[in-house]
């Protein structure tokens, strides 16, 4: 293995643990670290981090699974249609130059990284993690225990899907900081299966980013390999310490790091 490989295989693992220790959402760390530590541009970073996130997403989905926590018909539902969004983020983002992509890169890495921030700070005022659940089209049926498919609900979540597609395609973002809040607004279920049902989201959407970037002929394989390798390594360790670990105070922590992430990558760009 070269220099480079080992170096994107330790950025794949950093990844790996944010993961592990902060959910879904925390993925979007990938690219920055592509950009800065591989010299990558935003069009040849997307798929490699979304290479990373998606495996490392699949990992927490499977998990879910066997312990019955994902809701995997919606899961299903949104991700076809993010899978269906995906081709046009792609197209879009090979048509635009690499500054723009930067600079709307940065300000969605600002936005989700303040909902973390307001996330940790409700979770240590003891307040639940969604804040606002008066709109929810998707309710769980108590007697059958699966999720009442009407039309609101149906548009709820593909309007979740096309988006999460759409910015998987552009900015190579996995979309766990769209879907964990979509879900928590417009459906009743448990964070920990909103969470697990994010992922496997994540998993199947980024699965057709990164098959969307290979036909174009823009995945650098020699790169992602690693990375993701490294990715899934480090979720894997990262997970046997992610009860003693993980936590608002450290969410706020990873937050604040991707805040200054995100400025440092928009002034280096404003700066060429």
């Amino acid at each position: 293995m070269t220099e480079h490989e080992l170096v994107g295989a330790g950025l794949g693992a950093l990844i790996g643990i944010i993961l592990a220790l902060t959910g879904a959402g925390g993925g979007i760390l990938a690219v920055p670290l592509l950009v800065f530590g591989l010299g990558l541009s935003m069009v040849e970073a997307a798929p490699v981090g979304l290479l990373a996130v998606g495996l490392a997403a699949g990992v927490g989905a499977v998990l879910g699974l066997r312990q019955g926590l994902v809701r995997y018909r919606a899961a299903l539902f949104v991700a076809l249609i993010g899978m269906c969004a995906t081709p046009f983020g792609l197209l879009l983002a090979h048509r635009l130059p690499n500054a723009p992509l930067a600079l709307g890169f940065s300000v969605v890495l600002v936005y989700a990284c303040a909902r973390m921030l307001r996330k940790a700070r409700r979770e240590l005022r003891g307040e639940p993690p969604c804040a606002d659940r008066a709109l929810q089209p998707c309710v769980l049926n108590p007697l059958q225990g699966r999720l009442r498919w009407t039309l609101p609900c149906a548009r709820a979540l593909a309007f979740t899907g096309l988006l999460s597609g759409l910015l998987s395609g552009l900015l190579g973002v996995g979309g766990g900081f769209v879907i964990v809040p979509a879900l928590g607004r417009y459906t009743n279920l448990e964070m920990k299966s909103i969470v697990a049902t994010s992922l496997a989201v994540i998993a199947l959407v980024s699965l057709g980013s990164v098959l969307s970037a290979s036909l174009s002929g823009v995945m650098h394989w020699g790169v992602g390999v690693p990375f993701a390798g490294g990715a899934v390594a480090g979720l894997v360790v990262a997970r046997q310490f992610a009860h003693r670990l993980a936590g608002p105070r450290l969410q706020q922590g990873f937050a604040l790091v991707g805040i200054a992430a995100a400025l440092l990558l928009a002034v280096n760009t404003l700066a060429r």
